[in-house]
């Protein structure tokens, strides 16, 4: 049975074997440029504020490790679509699964072994994919402190390959329920899609009750803002350490009170330059207050999301029992 699904397969798993090691070599070159380029920051920083050189080498490459957290953030995805999708409904299509069951293989077996070659092989692809972007892009990704952004956790740690599974399995359920191959890959990417979304958003903030805290804003910090509103209302907060800001509060000043309609906040906003301004803004001592999930919490969020999409895997395994029982034919 496992001979059979590798000639079934083994076109999709020589070209995704090609496309994994072109992708892990040029995963490891990026990966000794980047370590090299931030032990020579850090030898020439001596013990000195690195800051600043951090910055233009985190600069240098967060194109690039943006566009790779992108690329693993789609592949399990991918693979749910062209490789869990057609895993059985390509069977049902072409009437080779009659062939099947009318041999010693059980039909839960047949499914079995189908499920554990494709869906082991694309999870464990999408592991070593994980494993090689998290060492090559992983001083860039601590520079920044931006291990709780959306694409960034999504494509390190332990949930790529959580979502890989979750991917062939529910393509492969929606196969068995279809049996069609179109249909079923077009159900597979809505509803991961759909359930990549939501998780992120509704889900994942609560892993942990967020703690709530006040954060100075610093001239430094200030700069690195995405926005500053007219009256006083901030995006794109980035607090040392690398924590996940859930909320931030408008700006306040030492007594807790917005700032925005504040004389010395309108005078800095009508009349700083964007060089002067951070200054002019950090000189009056404000701070906002944010509600945030702390950095040291990142691989407990790992390990619960994993956990949560296992057990996804399992419950589209369960239904895919379920229908393979009550098929006649």
């Amino acid at each position: 049975m496992i001979w059979l699904t590798w000639r079934q397969f083994r076109t999709q798993a020589l070209i995704g074997l090609a496309a994994l090691l072109l992708l892990g070599g040029y995963l490891l070159l990026l990966g000794l440029d980047i370590q090299h380029a931030h032990q020579d920051v850090l030898a020439h920083c001596g013990g000195r504020d690195c800051a600043g050189p951090l910055g233009a080498f985190a600069d240098r490459y967060r194109l690039r490790t943006d566009l790779l957290g992108y690329l693993l953030l789609v592949l399990p995805v991918v693979l749910g679509v062209f490789c869990g999708a057609p895993l059985v409904a390509r069977e049902f299509e072409a009437g080779t699964h009659r062939l099947v069951w009318n041999q010693s293989i059980t039909r839960r077996r047949w499914l079995a072994v189908k499920l554990a070659v494709v869906g082991g092989s694309c999870t464990l692809a999408v592991a070593l994919v994980s494993l090689l972007l998290g060492w090559a892009t992983g001083p860039v990704v601590a520079v920044e402190g931006a291990r709780f952004e959306p694409v960034a956790f999504a494509s390190h740690g332990l949930v790529p390959a959580a979502y890989a599974a979750f991917a062939s399995v529910l393509g492969a359920t929606f196969g068995l329920h279809l049996r069609r191959t179109v249909p079923a890959m077009a159900a597979t990417l809505a509803v991961f899609t759909a359930v990549q979304l939501a998780v992120p958003a509704l889900v994942r903030p609560h892993y942990q009750a967020p703690e709530r805290t006040s954060v100075q804003l610093t001239a430094p910090i200030v700069a690195n803002l995405s926005k500053i509103g007219t009256y006083g209302d901030i995006g794109g907060l980035r607090v040392p350490g690398g924590p996940w800001v859930i909320d931030t509060s408008a700006i306040l000043d030492e007594s807790g009170a917005p700032v925005g309609h504040s004389d010395w906040f309108q005078d800095c906003m009508d009349h700083s330059s964007l060089a002067d301004l951070p200054r002019c803004l950090a000189d009056h001592r404000i701070h906002v207050e944010i509600t945030q999930q702390p950095a040291d919490r990142y691989w407990t969020f790992q390990v619960v999301e994993s956990a949560l999409f296992a057990l996804l895997t399992a419950f589209a395994a369960v239904l895919a029992v379920r229908r393979l029982r009550t098929r006649a034919d």
